[in-house]
C-alpha cells in the first residue's frame, strides 16, 4: 500500500482555483483498483463440520476438534457449479476458505498433516484449492484465498496462541508458527497468482509471537490484495456483516491497519466501528471498505451450510438493497456462499444468485445518457425529456478520491431541481430518486482536492 502523508489539510471551493499537488491524496495500488472495479465478490465457506449434520456453533468449533476428519465426503462435488452460481450473480472475484477454525486444510500440504492428504476421499489425492483455482480460470473469475490461522481446534490454537507459558507451550507455538509459514508458502507458490489473500481475524506476526506471513506475501504474491495484519491492510472491514456501508464511506483511512479483536484501536472500535464504516476523508492511507454478508442470513447468520435452512436465504429485494448500499456506496460487496455436504451450492441458493444478477442487469440496462469530464461543472443532455429515476457517478480514483462536495441537478419543465447533494463519489455512487421528466442533468463539484475527475456520469431509467 502506498503510504502518503498529507502535506496540507486545506479545503476550499474550486472557484478559488487553489493549487494542489497530487501527493495530497492517497493513491490506490493496482490491486486495490482491481478490487474496487470487481464490485462484487463471493467467499465460499467449506470445512469439516459441513458434514456433521449439526448446526454450526462457532464458539464450540473453535475449541473442539472434529472427532473424525473422514466425514469429509462430498459425493457430488462440482466446483464449476459453485463458480458458475457466483458468476450468475455478477461476482468477479471468488474466494475459498483454504483453512478455517478446525485447522483442516482443503489442499495438499507437506507441512500440515491435517489436510486432504489424510483423507480416504479420493485416496488422499484431492485438492479443493487447486480445483477451485482452475474452475475460476475456466469461468473467467479471479480467484482469492482465505486463510484462517487465528483459531485452530486441531492444534489447540486460540486467538493466535497456544495456551500457557511453559517450555512445552513455547515449543508447540514455534512448531505451529513454522507449520503455518510452510503452509502459506505452499498456497502462495503452488497455485499461481491470487487476486487477494484474506487472513480472517488477522495474522499476528513475529512481533506478537505469531508466524511471519506478510513477508511471504510480499515475496510471492506482490501483486495481490493483502488483508490483513497489524502492519498492513489493503482494504478494511465495513463494520458489520449486513452487506452494507452507510453514506458517506470514504476509501481512505487514518491508520495503515485495522487490527482485530482486542488488538483493534479504541478509535476504530468506538461507536460500533463507526470509523470502519465511514472511513476518513483526511486519511493518509487508501483502504476501501468491504461489505460482507452471508447469502443465508434472513433470520439467521449462516456462513456454513446447515441442513433444512433454505428458508433463511435473503429475499431478492434485500440483496438488491445490499448492492445499492455497498457497490453504490464506494464499497465492494462480498456474499458468503455455502456449498452443502454433497459438494454443491443448493438449488435455492443458486436460483437466488441468478435472480440477483438478472435484477442488477435489468436495473442498469437502460442507460439514457452518459458522459465524463473534469472541472467544476459537467452537463449531461438527455434525449426527448424521458422519465428517469437513477444516476451513477464514478470518480477516476486512480488519481485518488478528490471530490469532497458535489451537487446533482435536473432541468425539468419547472426549472432546475436538486436531485442529490453529497460528499464522496469514489469508485461508484448510485442514487435512486422518484421518476422525473428532465432534459438535462448537471454535476457541480463544489469542493475538491485538485481538479475533480469524473470517469462516468450516467442517467438511467428502469
Amino acid at each position: 500500500m502506498i503510504r502518503i502523508l498529507l502535506a496540507c489539510l486545506l479545503f476550499g471551493s474550486l472557484s478559488i482555483k487553489p493549487s494542489f499537488s497530487q501527493s495530497q491524496v492517497p493513491i490506490p495500488t493496482p490491486a486495490q483498483l482491481n478490487w474496487q472495479n470487481a464490485e462484487m465478490a463471493a467467499v465460499f465457506h467449506y470445512d469439516l463440520h459441513v458434514f456433521d449434520g449439526k448446526v454450526y456453533n462457532q464458539a464450540y468449533n473453535r475449541i473442539t476438534p472434529i472427532p473424525d476428519y473422514n466425514i469429509f465426503n462430498p459425493e457430488k462435488l462440482d466446483i464449476d457449479q459453485w463458480v458458475k452460481s457466483a458468476k450468475d450473480a455478477g461476482v468477479k472475484i471468488a474466494i475459498l476458505t483454504a483453512t478455517h477454525e478446525t485447522g483442516f486444510a482443503l489442499f495438499q500440504s507437506d507441512f500440515n498433516p491435517y489436510s486432504m492428504k489424510a483423507l480416504k476421499w479420493q485416496n488422499g489425492k484431492g485438492d479443493l484449492l487447486r480445483d477451485f483455482k482452475e474452475a475460476c480460470e475456466r469461468h473467467g473469475l479471479q480467484a482469492g484465498v482465505y486463510i484462517g490461522i487465528r483459531w485452530n481446534s486441531f492444534y489447540g490454537i486460540h486467538d493466535f496462541k497456544v495456551e500457557g507459558e511453559s517450555q512445552f507451550a513455547k515449543n508447540r507455538q514455534q512448531h505451529y508458527n513454522t507449520m503455518v509459514e510452510g503452509m502459506v508458502k505452499e498456497i502462495f507458490t503452488n497455485y499461481g497468482d491470487w487476486a487477494m489473500v484474506w487472513f480472517d481475524g488477522g495474522a499476528h506476526g513475529p512481533e506478537q509471537g505469531g508466524p511471519d506471513v506478510l513477508s511471504l506475501f510480499e515475496k510471492y504474491q506482490p501483486n495481490g490484495l493483502f488483508y490483513h495484519n497489524l502492519q498492513r491492510a489493503d482494504m478494511r472491514w465495513g463494520g458489520s456483516e449486513s452487506g452494507t456501508v452507510p453514506y458517506p464511506s470514504w476509501g481512505t483511512f487514518p491508520y495503515p491497519a485495522v487490527g482485530s479483536g482486542e488488538s483493534t484501536r479504541a478509535e476504530i472500535s468506538n461507536n460500533n466501528f463507526a470509523l470502519l464504516k465511514t472511513g476518513d476523508p483526511d486519511g493518509s492511507y487508501y483502504m476501501p471498505a468491504m461489505s460482507d454478508a452471508p447469502l443465508r442470513g434472513h433470520g439467521g447468520h449462516d456462513w456454513f451450510w446447515e441442513p433444512g435452512r433454505d428458508e433463511i436465504i435473503y429475499p431478492l429485494y434485500k440483496l438488491v438493497n445490499m448492492y445499492y448500499n455497498s457497490v453504490g456506496h464506494n464499497s465492494t460487496l462480498i456474499l458468503g456462499l455455502t456449498p452443502n455436504a454433497e459438494g454443491l451450492i443448493p438449488d435455492a441458493d443458486a436460483k437466488r444468485l441468478k435472480e440477483l444478477g438478472d435484477e442488477i442487469n435489468r436495473r442498469f440496462s437502460n442507460r439514457i445518457a452518459t458522459t465524463a469530464g473534469a472541472g467544476e461543472k459537467i452537463n449531461l443532455k438527455l434525449p426527448k425529456n424521458p422519465q428517469v429515476n437513477q444516476l451513477v457517478l464514478m470518480e477516476e480514483i486512480s488519481n485518488g478520491e478528490r471530490v469532497r462536495k458535489f451537487l446533482v441537478e435536473a432541468k425539468t419543465k419547472q426549472g432546475w431541481k436538486t436531485i442529490f447533494e453529497g460528499s464522496v463519489i469514489g469508485h461508484k455512487f448510485i442514487h435512486q430518486f422518484d421518476a422525473i421528466e428532465a432534459s438535462e442533468f448537471r454535476l457541480k463539484i463544489l469542493e475538491s482536492k485538485g481538479e475533480g475527475q469524473i470517469k462516468e456520469f450516467s442517467i438511467y431509467s428502469f
